[in-house]
C-alpha cells in the first residue's frame, strides 16, 4: 500500500458491496475492501448501483463511464476490479497483480465452490449460526441441481461442505449434529480427516463411560481414538497455561477464601464474555 492523495468526494450515502455487506465512503476504502476481500468476489459485485454511486458520490463520471461499458459488454470481474484499483492508485503494482491472479483463479470456480468460499469465510469470523443456514442452503442447491441433471463440482465439494457445518455446528457446542454431520462427510467421500472429526464430536457429546464404549465399537478407526485421546491430553494440558483459565482458578481461589464480592464481580464478567461471544457467533 502507499500513500495517496483521497480519489474523488468522500460518500454521504456509503455504498454496501454486494456480496460482502461491507461498507464504503470513498474510493480508497472500496479499493481496500476489494483487495482484502478478492477471494470472496463474484460477478455480483458488478452492478450498475455501484457504478452509479461513484459518479454520483464520489464525482468520478469518467472511470464510472468506463465501469458503465465494461458490465454491459459482459466484461470481466478481474478486469472490473482491476480498473478500479488501477484508477485509485491505493495499492502497487505488485498487490494489484496478486489481486488479479486470486481473481482470475476462482474464475475457475462452480457458484458452488465460489459461494462455499464466502460461507467458510463466515466460520473463520465465527459467524456460526449464519454459516449454518449458509450451508443448508448449498446443499438444498446441490440436490436441486442434482435432480435436475445438472453438472455438478466433484464429490469432495459436498464432503468439504458437509465437513465445514460440522466445524461450525460444533462451534456452537451442538456436538451430536455435528457429528452426523462429519460421518455423511465421511460418508460421502472417505476423507480421513472428516471421520476425524466425527470422533472428537463424539467425543464432546458423549459421557467418559459412553465414549469408552464408543471408541470399542471402532474396530477400524480404533487407533484414531488413541490418537485422538493423546491430542485431548495435549490440548487440556495447553488450556491450563491460558490466561483464561488461570482467571478462573483466580475467582475459584476467591471463593474458597471467602472475597465473595470479588467472586460475584469475577464471575459477571466471565458470563457477560461468553453471553457476547455467543451473541457474535448467532449474529447475522
Amino acid at each position: 500500500m502507499r500513500v495517496s492523495i483521497c480519489v474523488g468526494n468522500y460518500a454521504t450515502t456509503p455504498y454496501y458491496i454486494a456480496g460482502l455487506e461491507l461498507p464504503v465512503s470513498s474510493m480508497e476504502e472500496l479499493s481496500f475492501a476489494l483487495k482484502e476481500n478478492a477471494f470472496l468476489l463474484d460477478v455480483s459485485v458488478m452492478r450498475d448501483e455501484l457504478v452509479e454511486w461513484i459518479d454520483r458520490e464520489c464525482g468520478l463520471k469518467s472511470l464510472a463511464g468506463e465501469l458503465h461499458k465494461l458490465i454491459h459488454r459482459q466484461g470481466s470481474l478481474s478486469a472490473f476490479v482491476m480498473m478500479i484499483l488501477e484508477y485509485v492508485g491505493f495499492y502497487d503494482s505488485e498487490d494489484i497483480r496478486e489481486v488479479e491472479q486470486i481473481l482470475k483463479k476462482g474464475a475457475g470456480l462452480s457458484v458452488i465452490e465460489r459461494r462455499k468460499g464466502q460461507i467458510d469465510y463466515l466460520v473463520r469470523q465465527k459467524r456460526y449460526a449464519a454459516a449454518i443456514r449458509g450451508y443448508d442452503n448449498l446443499l438444498e442447491r446441490w440436490t436441486e441441481m442434482e435432480n435436475a441433471g445438472n453438472e455438478l463440482p466433484a464429490a469432495k465439494v459436498r464432503g468439504a461442505i458437509l465437513h465445514n457445518k460440522a466445524v461450525a455446528l460444533a462451534g456452537m457446542m451442538f456436538y451430536g449434529s455435528s457429528a452426523d454431520c462429519f460421518k455423511e462427510a465421511y460418508e460421502t467421500d472417505g476423507g480421513l480427516a472428516h471421520f476425524q472429526g466425527y470422533l472428537a464430536a463424539k467425543r464432546m457429546e458423549l459421557s467418559e463411560s459412553e465414549y469408552i464404549s464408543f471408541a470399542a465399537e471402532q474396530t477400524q478407526g480404533y487407533k484414531y481414538t488413541l490418537e485422538l485421546e493423546k491430542k485431548m491430553e495435549r490440548l487440556t494440558e495447553d488450556w491450563k497455561i491460558q490466561p483464561e483459565f488461570q482467571r478462573l482458578l483466580e475467582i475459584r481461589e476467591w471463593r474458597r477464601t471467602g472475597d465473595r464480592q470479588l467472586y460475584y464481580d469475577g464471575n459477571e464478567e466471565v458470563i457477560q464474555e461468553l453471553k457476547n461471544s455467543y451473541c457474535s457467533s448467532v449474529g447475522e
